[in-house]
């Protein structure tokens, strides 16, 4: 899926092509949770023409219609909340949508039925929508629409009544889900088309500004620590993902910190098992690792004089100075 001409992404081309070809595209439905894993989901052939208009033809219909009257494609990581503006970026950038798609596409025999029976609905975040159409010579193509859904919302047949004429009868289906008709997020060739910033970030969990932080300040902190990671792991996605952690790492001047070799040895006296390799590198496993070494870092480990116990500092608020002692500095 991925777009290696070197060309920005041209999302009117796009929209324009699936115009041409709506008749021909067919379209299958996955739900995902907050995990992003995904659930193939049937739907009733009544309902065909709804999927595509709700999903396919509302973007491509807006993008077509708002072409001519201004409507600007412009990256993502340049986004200012304008009016009349869409967005795109790399799919690359976005992990959690990344590992979404490459579910689909590439581990779908493995991939469950959802029922509520085994799986609960409450913990779904988000439905996708793929998209298939003839491509001639190229073969097949297909695109993705992806958006949030509010499983709170959802009505639960043994909860909810419905009326039919004149009266009560009972509620006929398990749950009842509003889909929502916006445009949201769309995924094309290995690029993502942003219509929607807010549900983007919320449906993905992803900010490009905290990115850019951990990008960096994952940079200095490879340069002064020898580190060794577990296996499809990395630092910038950690911290990234953490975001208690690169707040507190935000906030380090990294250059000052205290050396390896000490760091390890205040490791050892808070008896706290910071694990390095052959190379003497420390090792992360997953970010209950990370934690503690960035805990280590901000010297969030304290011995008590008065009773001998260790304790995680969680909050360190500046006391004033002692009655008697002069202001230091």
């Amino acid at each position: 899926m991925d777009n290696n001409s070197g060309e920005p992404f041209d999302v009117f081309l796009w929209a324009n092509e699936v115009d041409e070809v709506k008749n021909n595209v067919s379209a299958e439905l996955f739900l995902f949770n907050k995990n992003y894993t995904p659930y193939k989901i049937k739907y009733s052939d009544k309902l065909t023409g709804a999927v595509k208009a709700m999903f396919m033809q509302e973007a491509i219909h807006f993008v077509i219609e708002e072409a001519d009257k201004g409507l600007e494609v412009r990256d993502y990581e340049k986004a200012d909340g304008e009016e009349k503006v869409i967005y795109r970026t790399s799919l690359s950038k976005v992990g959690r949508a990344e590992t979404l798609i490459h579910l689909i596409e590439n581990e779908y025999k493995d991939i469950d039925y959802f029922s509520e029976n085994e799986y609960d609905f409450k913990k779904v975040k988000g439905i996708i929508a793929k998209f298939t159409y003839p491509g001639g010579d190229e073969g097949s193509k297909t695109f993705y629409i992806a958006k949030m859904i509010s499983a709170s919302s959802a009505l639960k047949g043994a909860q909810s009544w419905e009326i039919n004429g004149e009266s009560f009868e009972p509620f006929s289906a398990e749950i009842a889900l509003k889909m929502p008709d916006d445009n949201q997020v769309a995924i094309v060739d290995g690029n993502i088309v942003v219509f929607n910033q807010a549900k983007f970030e919320n449906l993905f969990q992803y900010d490009y500004k905290s990115q850019v932080i951990a990008e960096a300040k994952a940079k200095e902190l490879t340069e002064k620590y020898k580190l060794s990671f577990s296996e499809g792991l990395t630092l910038d996605s950690l911290l990234a993902d953490k975001k208690p952690i690169l707040k507190k790492v935000q906030a380090m001047d990294i250059a000052e910190e205290m050396p390896q070799e000490k760091l390890l040895e205040y490791a050892d006296e808070m008896q706290l098992e910071l694990m390095t390799d052959d190379d003497g590198s420390i090792i992360i496993m997953d970010d209950k690792d990370l934690t503690m070494f960035v805990n280590l870092l901000n010297e969030d480990y304290y011995v008590s004089p008065v009773n001998g116990r260790r304790y995680e500092i969680k909050s360190k608020k500046l006391l004033g100075e002692p009655d008697g002692e002069p202001p230091r500095g």
